[in-house]
């Protein structure tokens, strides 16, 4: 748990000095869980995000862009009824726990003051959004509903008076001295670690362990020594926000974590730092969510067309023995009168051996010599149709299988826009039903928007990340003489250069954006081939997304997700 009452503490800290006084100007609610609050404070514009996701609550400033729904949902209008427009005259955070009370001015509609209070609860799971007026301690609404029978001890419903969670009875580390820690934590007891996360408030098992290791040899000496001096570290806001990658995973922190002994980089400030650590992380969450039927329907089509390529592969088998269909028929008949109807076996010279050798002909007993040579001629020329025709049904099925693998890796790198995108495409392919279809009217779908990055020296890349911005960007808005990049035969996004001749650092940079969102993302030293647009087709009757090219060059780059995010940023 990287979220603890104590990063709480320091984020609060932060937020006081960006926002405090400032006024809220925009209220946005982009997702089910996350509101996005525009404040203009110390003569800027600072987007504030407000999560309560269930895997990713937090609160920080944030510099991504989010996409806002066509219709805002209910309690994002009910906010911008009751707090756009208003002051933010303070904010805290309750004692050490994961709360922050964000306390909000304003006039009403009817021109009296009005106070209110937005309450951001940090619970896992359990995370909400509160909005309450202050004077009358009355719940207005929240994100997330709450009764009774599932929280017995408050409901977080509209017009409930809002009751805190309860206490848990903790000491607070920022007032707490060595004796506390001494008389709260038994050394004979074992889990010292565990111990300090139960005797004091927001205190997590990550910032427990991290004790115990710069303790070093755990002792009534050394434990409480090293708690006070991390504790009084963040009380003086003395911190180094970090990203610590250790065993292929990544935790944050207020400073770095020695006990992890990891890869540490650290960042100016919590909220670029949370930027940087959730970066897609939130996205693809929300994408597998809500594209859950879209990827299983995706996986069971590719899976469903290999399954159909083996098939066809063990027909195309039998096929092959055409060749052995005619043999059979042309000794029968040039033996039908050692052959009489009856038999089930004939053994003839077999002429196309030079050695002379003997072959055994099954026969059908109910039929005469000729019709059992006509019946081997007859098989000849069905298996030798078959040939072609089972060759073009491996070709198609080949090519539904490639058409879906890309499709599953564009999903998982999707955002929910881009979603949305490539269920439009399952519907023009007929693969899928229209779920958008109203008396009987299909609605036209909105031009691709794409997403946009730019390199070191200025210049302008664009992604499509799926078939139907790959289309647009490559068949329609990408000039003749820009410079077009691809994965080398692995499935991925087209990437385009808007420039005739970049830059070599350019084109590094393209390329590792297209090893990015490719299905070699996870891989290293991925081939990408880059060529003039003039120099990429779509074949006639190709599936969405499919080109042919040519006179193209091939780099070789590691993608780089540190990279994505610079030049996305600028």
């Amino acid at each position: 748990m990287s979220f603890d009452g104590l990063f709480t503490k320091a984020m609060v800290a932060e937020l006081v000095r960006a926002l405090k006084g400032g006024r809220i100007n925009k209220v946005h609610q982009p997702y089910k869980n996350e509101v996005i609050l525009t404040i203009r404070a110390n003569g800027v514009n600072q987007k504030l995000l407000l999560s309560a996701h269930p895997s990713y609550a937090r609160v920080q400033l944030t510099n991504e862009a989010y996409e806002n729904p066509s219709e805002p949902p209910m309690f994002c209008m009910l906010l911008r009824k009751h707090i756009e427009g208003y002051i933010l005259e303070d904010l805290y955070q309750v004692e050490t726990d994961r709360m922050i009370i964000f306390e909000i001015k304003g006039r009403n509609e009817i021109g009296d003051i009005s106070y209110k209070q937005l309450i951001i609860e940090i619970m896992g799971r359990h995370s909400n959004i509160v909005l309450v007026d202050k004077t009358r301690n009355v719940i207005l609404d929240s994100i997330k509903h709450v009764s009774f029978a599932v929280n017995s001890h408050r409901a977080i419903l509209p017009g409930q008076p809002y009751v805190f969670p309860p206490e848990q009875n903790k000491v607070n580390p920022f007032t707490a001295v060595e004796e506390d820690v001494l008389q709260k934590v038994d050394f004979n007891g074992g889990r010292i670690d565990r111990q300090l996360v139960e005797h004091f408030a927001g205190t997590s098992p990550l910032f427990a362990k991290e004790v115990l290791f710069q303790s070093g040899l755990a002792n009534r000496t050394t434990v409480p020594s090293t708690f006070t001096r991390l504790i009084g570290r963040i009380a003086a806001d003395h911190i180094s926000p970090s990203i610590i990658s250790s065993g292929g995973k990544e935790s944050f922190y207020l400073f770095p974590l020695e006990h992890l002994n990891g890869e540490t980089k650290s960042y100016p400030n919590l909220s670029e730092m949370l930027d940087r650590f959730y970066f897609g992380k939130a996205e693809r969450d929300r994408v597998k969510q809500q594209g859950n039927d879209i990827e299983r329907f995706i996986t069971n089509e590719k899976e469903k067309n290999e399954k159909k390529i083996e098939k066809l592969k063990d027909t195309l088998k039998d096929a092959e023995r055409a060749n052995q269909f005619q043999r059979y028929g042309e000794l029968l008949t040039a033996n039908l009168y050692a052959a009489k109807k009856g038999m089930k076996e004939i053994e003839v010279v077999n002429y196309y051996d030079e050695h002379g050798s003997t072959i055994a002909i099954a026969l059908d007993p109910r039929k005469t010599p000729s019709e059992n040579a006509q019946k081997y001629f007859s098989k000849y020329q069905k298996a030798k149709n078959a040939v072609a025709i089972v060759t073009e049904q491996i070709e198609l099925a080949q090519e539904e299988a490639a058409y879906f693998d890309n499709l599953l890796q564009q999903v998982i790198a999707a955002s929910p826009k881009d979603l949305q995108e490539i269920r439009e495409e399952l519907v023009e392919g007929g693969y899928i039903r229209d779920r958008k279809k109203r008396n009987g009217k299909k609605i036209q779908n909105a031009k691709p928007v794409l997403d946009h990055f730019v390199s070191s020296d200025g210049t302008d890349i664009i992604v499509g990340k799926n078939n139907k911005q790959n289309d647009y960007l490559t068949n329609k808005l990408a000039a003749r003489d820009e410079i077009w990049l691809h994965t080398k035969d692995i499935p991925g996004s087209h990437v385009v250069i808007r420039s005739k001749e970049p830059s070599d650092e350019t084109i590094r940079e393209a390329a590792v954006l297209a090893a990015y969102y490719s299905k070699a993302r996870n891989s290293s030293s991925v081939p990408v081939d880059f060529t003039k647009v003039r120099y990429v087709k779509k074949p006639s009757g190709a599936k969405p997304g499919f080109v042919i090219y040519d006179n193209q060059q091939t780099v070789y780059v590691t993608p780089d997700e540190e990279m994505v995010l610079k030049l996305k940023k600028n």
